[in-house]
């Protein structure tokens, strides 16, 4: 489908509001109660490495950056 076709298609149904809702309620993506999308780094927002034990909420890469801050030791 080409660029021009697919503004058509949405112009077509923004005009249709039957076909707009039935479009919306099954092509918009769903929420999400479980999983590797829910915990989310509240610094980066990366979904890789979150460490979530004391509430940290926050991912490794930017845990190695402000332990000191949170107050963690790196011991030898």
């Amino acid at each position: 489908m080409t660029q021009s076709s697919h503004e058509k298609v949405l112009v077509q149904i923004g005009k249709k509001p039957g076909k707009y809702q039935k479009y919306l309620k099954h092509n918009t993506p769903r929420q999400r109660k479980f999983g590797k999308s829910v915990r989310k780094c509240v610094v980066s927002g990366g979904t890789r490495g979150v460490i979530h034990k004391y509430g940290l909420q926050i991912c490794r890469k930017s845990f190695r950056e402000c332990a000191l801050d949170l107050g963690f030791k790196k011991y030898n």
